[in-house]
């Protein structure tokens, strides 16, 4: 082999591993912004079930509430209700 041939060949693989070189970092790059795409959407879901759990303590809170006054509604109901029947029964008699 001779060295111009030997130079050409070293210069061929040269240029090939510089290509895949290329190629690794291309790819590495965009493993890299795929990475942080997908941190950013861990930080967005992150923050939307903060806010979700906020608001499912904002709603839970109303519904004891809720139920707190419907317990005390009724209660008055009873008692009007038997108001009402002890006011019948005796007008009755």
């Amino acid at each position: 082999m001779s060295d111009q041939t030997a130079i050409d060949a070293a210069t061929k693989r040269l240029s090939q591993a510089l290509d895949a070189l290329d190629a690794a970092v291309e790819r590495r790059m965009e493993a890299d912004r795929s990475e942080a795409r997908l941190a950013d959407q861990i930080h967005a879901l992150g923050a939307d079930r903060a806010s979700l759990a906020s608001e499912l303590d904002v709603q839970t809170a109303r519904a004891r509430q809720l139920e707190t006054a419907n317990r005390e509604i009724a209660k008055r109901l009873d008692a009007a209700i038997d108001n009402i029947r002890s006011v019948v029964d005796t007008q009755s008699r």
